[in-house]
């Protein structure tokens, strides 16, 4: 299974702690179908996002359209990928997944020291399994 979630979310802030770096912004967002609480840093010189915009946000195994499995290199191929519709793409790590109470799950990625974390409902984040490598994918609505 390539996506391995996907949703529409609603910038609410950004640096809800204060900026903490020059060129990263963290954004805390919540979605819009199934209510997951976002926090992600992005880097704010290459893609900048303000308060109040729409991103839809996409978590995949891989890029490929077909859904293949990544084989761990870059493809260099010039064959279209998942993110040729999208802005903004990442590759990181799942370093930790956290069950709580009452059905709720935290997925924590990192993506090369910028960090995410994802909670929500675990039927829609169940996919998503610790120490897996994916790719998240961003656009602006």
């Amino acid at each position: 299974m390539a996506t391995l979630f996907e949703d529409i979310f609603v910038v609410e802030q950004l640096n809800p702690d204060g900026k903490k770096f020059e060129r990263v912004n963290r954004i805390q967002a919540t979605g819009t179908t199934f209510e997951c609480d976002l926090l992600l840093d992005t880097n704010s010189e290459i893609y900048p996002i303000m308060e109040e915009e729409k991103i839809t946000v996409v978590l995949s195994s891989t890029l490929s359209l077909d859904g293949r499995p990544d084989d761990g290199e870059y493809d260099q191929s010039g064959e279209p990928t998942m993110a040729d519709n999208y802005e903004y793409v990442m590759h990181g790590r799942v370093f930790d997944v956290q069950y709580k109470g009452s059905g709720t799950v935290s997925v924590h990625v990192s993506f090369g020291g910028l960090l995410m974390r994802l909670t929500g409902d675990q039927r829609h984040l169940e996919n998503i399994r610790a120490d897996e490598r994916l790719y998240i994918l961003i656009k602006k609505d």
